[in-house]
């Protein structure tokens, strides 16, 4: 069994949503690194969940899969108390999961609104108020949002208008929760190397992508998950508030 030696989320209890894929699984894999007990919610890919419980418990930390397909507040409730069986606590929460389409305004069907902003919208607000009863004096939030609420694209107007409301969410919370110590931040990658990205973008716009990088590439999920670590560890206890465009310097 590998252990860290450098463990500054020793003793704390994260809950990831969506942990089972992409930046969800790295966030997951790189907080049990660094020394915290990990729930791993998933909605389906029960294999998938089960690899990431397994990278975690070989760094010596204490991991959990939670299969729910978070939609509104019965499965917000459902999480956390999920999370309270496992571990007893919940210190850290952070909001991976989402539903992603794409395509014109003309296309959008009453029932893709409604199931799109029941995962990233309804879902995430009923998170939220689930933290404001559970979580930890002291704890984290980090919500996962998107570059391109700064930037319109075509294609995108449902998808942004559901990562706005998180962004809003969160700051809200950060007034509203940090009066307990709670510390509330987004964290908004640009395009990322994951297998939905790929589904998503063809290969032209993925390499438009990593040109409008001075990097010239695109992110990949490790490093979102070290941000995402960061702002759960007491090292950024004086940054709340803020929705950090983790981009590589690629929208402007």
């Amino acid at each position: 069994m590998e252990h860290c030696t450098d463990l500054p989320l020793r003793g704390k209890v994260a809950v990831v949503t969506g942990a089972a894929r992409g930046i969800g699984r790295a966030i997951a894999q790189t907080l049990g690194r660094q020394g915290a007990s990990v729930l791993v919610n998933y909605s389906s890919n029960s294999g998938a969940a089960e690899e990431v419980v397994n990278a975690i418990r070989a760094h010596g930390s204490r991991a959990e899969a939670a299969r729910l397909h978070l939609d509104g507040p019965r499965s917000a409730a459902e999480l956390f108390a999920a999370a309270q069986a496992a571990f007893g606590r919940v210190d850290i929460l952070v909001l991976n999961a989402a539903s992603a389409r794409f395509g014109p305004v003309t296309s959008v069907t009453e029932a893709d609104f409604d199931a799109m902003y029941a995962v990233n919208v309804k879902a995430a607000f009923f998170c939220f108020q689930e933290a404001a009863k559970h979580l930890a004096n002291g704890g984290r939030i980090v919500s996962i949002s998107a570059a391109l609420t700064s930037v319109g694209y075509d294609n995108t107007m449902m998808y942004a208008g559901t990562k706005g409301a998180l962004e809003q969410f969160t700051l809200a919370a950060a007034k509203e929760l940090g009066k307990r110590g709670i510390v509330c931040n987004s964290v908004s990658p640009g395009a990322t190397h994951t297998d939905l990205y790929h589904g998503l973008a063809p290969e032209a716009a993925r390499e438009a992508a990593k040109q409008r990088s001075p990097f010239k590439r695109l992110a990949e999920p490790q490093d979102i998950a070290d941000l995402v670590a960061f702002l759960a560890s007491d090292a950024a206890r004086w940054v709340s508030g803020q929705n950090i465009r983790a981009n590589g310097a690629a929208l402007w």
